[in-house]
Parts: C-alpha cells; structure tokens; sequence
C-alpha cells in the first residue's frame, strides 16, 4: 500500500508538491484552507470582472516550464503563454514617465538618455545579472542548505565573491548608474522580494536579469489560469484535493506525526508538508515541544512588506496606462522608512498598478477596465474600515494625480484588501503578504528550514524557505523538499 502524504495548503508550493510527490508513487491528499485552491493566486470575479487577487507578475518562464519536464508534461498542455509588450511602464515623481520594452535596443536607447554611455552600462549590467542568474539556478536556488558549513563551501566562498553575495544591492548598482529613474528600474523588485534595496545582496541583482531579458509574461487567465493548471496537473498526477478545511492540529507517536486534523476529521499521514504560513505552522499548529524556531528567532526576523491593494472594475477604458504600471517617487526611501523603520502609512506612496484588461478582454467586460492598485506598507499597522477608507481615497487620488486617469467616476467594483485579510485568508504573520524579508541573513541557509528539526516526517514549503518569496521560488522550493523526502 502506498504511503500517505498530506499536504497543507494549495497554492503553487502546495499543488507543485503534490505533483511531485504523486510522481514518486505517495498517496497524495491536499488540506486547504479556503473554498478554492491559488493560495494567494486566487481570482475574484464578480460583474463580468476577474481579478488576480495576489501575484500578477509571470516571471522566470524557464523555471516553470522546468517543473512539467520533470513529470514528463508540457506546461502549454496546462496554459498558454503570452509575451507582453511594453513589459510596464514606469511613472516618475519629477520626470516624464517610460516604459521598458522587449526591444534591448530600445532599452539600451532609454538608458542612454538617462546618463551618458547609459547603454553600455545597461548591457555590462545585464552581462553580470546573467552570469549569477545562471550560477544561481545551477549551484544555489535548487539545492538544499541544510547547514552554514555546507551552505559556506569552497564553491560558495569563491562563487559569493563574484556572485556580490556579500554586498549590498543599492551600493552595487551605483557602480554602474548614478541616475534615480535608472537605479530604480533596476532596484525595484526588490519591494516584491520583500525588502529594500539598500539591504538585499547584490546577489539580486538578477531579477534585472528575470524582467529586462527573460522577458515578463501573461497566462492565459492570469495567475490564477496558471494556478489552475497546476490543480488540474496535481490532480491527473492523483492527489486528492479537500478545500474548505483548515487544519487545527496534528496526533503525534514520539517524533513523527501520525495524522494531520481538521476539526474531528483526521488524515493518516507517513508525511506532512507544510506550505502555509511557516509561523503559524509553528506557533498555531504544533506543542511547543516540537517548535523548531522559539519565539525570540521569531521576533528578530524581518517580516516582509503587507499590500494595501484596491480592485477596481471600471466602465471605461484607460488611455495612459499598460499592463503593469509602476510609480517611484522620488525619495523612495521615505515610503521604505515607513515599511522598515517607523511603521505607519506612507504619504506619498511608490505603487504598483495592474491593468490586466489591456491584454486579457475576458477580465472586464466590453468597454471597461480591470484595476489593481498596489501600495507596499508595513505589517501588523492597524486596519480599522475607517483607516482603509480613508487611505484608499488618498491612494486612488494619489493614482490618478501620478496617471492622469479618472478613477473615481463610472466605478462598476471597488473592494479593498489589506492585512487583516491576509491574516483572515491565509494565517498570515502579522497580515505580511510575502513571508520574510530578503536580507542576507535571510537568504538561503539563513531562513527556515525544509524539515523540521524536531519531526522526522514534518516538511515545509513556500515562501518562507529557500529560495524564497515569489512565484518560481515556490515552484522551486518544492522542488527542493521532494528531493528531500524522495532521499531520505
């Protein structure tokens, strides 16, 4: 009789696992919280709109198309893929906005008239932003660093000098560029890693790498479509799928678990892997004996960002914006202060804007527009209905101010979401929309681990492991602990 698997949560961490699992012969049954499975990468649709309610952004094709290769599928048998172009447009405080295309010459023209020799520079920053994404597929994101000793290896050592695994970001791109509108292209990402430029490794200088030369993409159906055709593999590959059941607790002989519950109900399991939040899987699920963090490593761990994010289903269209839009005031590191520093509301907010109806007609109906507005802001701030509606209005005005654009008028949907949902929807930390921050000693063997130091058949997954937070990390990261269980 096969052995039984159950996994926690059915997000991309949560159905990539299962897959995989399945694959190596396990009886595979996912418990998830919500009534649908996408994890974050939900979709709401109401009124002939669909939005995503979480990630928005289709990066690192190669990793994706990866993950069906390794179960012997083909990931357009699951969804299609479409290259944007523009990738996104950029919104400066005190400059005239730009958009980044897939033309490399067109983005090298575009860094020229930012700062003299700005192509040059922009193709020997790219040069370098290749040479560690290819190190850091082959040597480093797909493998398991179960102790510093083994994470510090000679390779590591040597490789870490050349990777800038050791510097900081910020420093770093300011050997090649001196302009803000291009550092902060470049600098940018670093937000939906989950921390600030000035305190992520150089080494990330790769996602410049992920957007400006692998290219960003749209699924068919957002995010959610490609959440979706992760369920539907999950499902051929054999695992079952409970939604509408949270877990409340785990039946334990000595040190494994021997069933996982969900109220009265209980699930035989020979393996457990964890893919929800990994603070709540410690602290909410497990005694305390069987804790692999105690609560002091947890309150000296840098929580990344929350998102203050406004859906808007509108009845006209939108002429000045793309696809994805992206503001950056000019002192940025004012809006980053009040994520890291002194944790309040920002004034004059750096946001994110999806526009998904320019490309995909399905999300929105005839003559209207899909709207996602998203602004970074600390975790665990208060989330009164009378604190989000005002800022809402002080965002939506901000938006409109930065864009042109009316938002106010002809408002068909508006719903806002925040921390308290995150926490509601997914036991988030602190209402935290990422996990853990991306400094160096939260990167790689310096964040949680895969297998719990306690519990012999206790795994985790997502966000909050290596590689870490995003989409391709999950995907990864599952990866990863398969290999783990698969070896052991």
């Amino acid at each position: 009789m096969a052995e039984k698997a159950v996994v926690i949560g059915a997000g991309f961490a949560g159905l990539s696992t299962a897959s995989l699992l399945a694959g190596q012969g396990y009886s595979v049954t996912i418990l998830e919280k919500n009534s649908e499975t996408g994890g974050r990468a939900r979709a709401w649709k109401q009124s002939g709109f669909s939005f995503d309610m979480g990630p928005s952004w289709y990066l690192m094709p190669d990793v994706f198309d990866a993950f069906f290769s390794t179960l012997g599928r083909r990931r357009d048998e699951y969804y299609n893929l479409k290259k944007l172009s523009p990738f996104y447009k950029v919104f400066f405080e005190k400059a005239a906005p730009v958009t980044i295309t897939d033309n490399h010459e067109e983005n090298r023209a575009l860094f020229d008239s930012f700062e003299p020799l700005g192509g040059i520079r922009l193709d020997k920053y790219l040069g370098q932003a290749k040479y560690k994404y290819d190190v850091s597929m082959h040597d480093f994101l797909y493998k398991d660093f179960r102790s510093i000793s083994r994470f510090f290896n000679r390779r590591m050592l040597t490789e870490g000098l050349r990777l800038n695994l050791f510097s900081g970001l910020d420093s770093f791109v300011s050997r090649y560029f001196q302009d803000t509108r291009a550092k902060q292209i470049l600098e940018y990402a670093m937000v939906f890693l989950g921390t600030r430029p000035g305190n992520a490794p150089a080494l990330y200088s790769i996602m410049s790498h992920v957007d400006l030369s692998l290219g960003v993409y749209y699924p068919e159906g957002g995010l959610a479509g490609a959440a979706e055709g992760f369920h539907r593999l999950a499902v051929e590959m054999g695992a079952v799928i409970e939604t509408g059941t949270p877990v409340s607790g785990y039946d334990f002989t000595g040190d494994r678990i021997t069933n996982v519950r969900s109220g009265s109900t209980e699930w035989k399991a020979d393996i457990v892997v964890d893919t929800a939040d990994y603070h709540h899987a410690e602290t909410a699920l497990l005694p305390r004996q069987y804790h692999s963090y105690s609560d002091r490593y947890w309150k000296k761990r840098t929580l990344a960002p929350s998102m203050f994010i406004i859906y808007l289903g509108l009845g006209h269209k939108l002429k000045s914006v793309e696809h994805h839009n992206l503001y950056f005031s000019e002192n940025w590191d004012e809006h980053f202060s009040t994520i890291f520093d002194s944790p309040s509301w920002p004034e004059n907010p750096c946001f994110y804007m999806s526009c998904n109806s320019k490309t995909d007609r399905t999300s929105a109906p005839e003559g209207g527009e899909n709207i996602f507005i998203l602004v970074p802001a600390a975790p665990g701030l208060a989330d009164t209905d009378e604190i989000r509606e005002t800022y809402a209005e002080k965002v939506i005005s901000h938006v409109e101010n930065v864009t042109g654009e009316d938002l106010h008028n002809d408002v068909k949907i508006r719903r806002i979401y925040s921390q308290r949902d995150f926490t509601a929807d997914y036991n988030a930390w602190k209402g935290t929309a990422l996990g853990l921050a991306h400094t160096l000693l939260q990167t790689a063997v310096f964040r949680p681990a895969h297998r719990s130091k306690k519990l012999k058949n206790l795994y985790y997954s997502g966000q909050y492991t290596h590689p870490g937070v995003g989409v391709p990390m999950a995907v990864i990261s599952s990866q990863v602990v398969a290999d783990m269980i698969g070896r052991n």
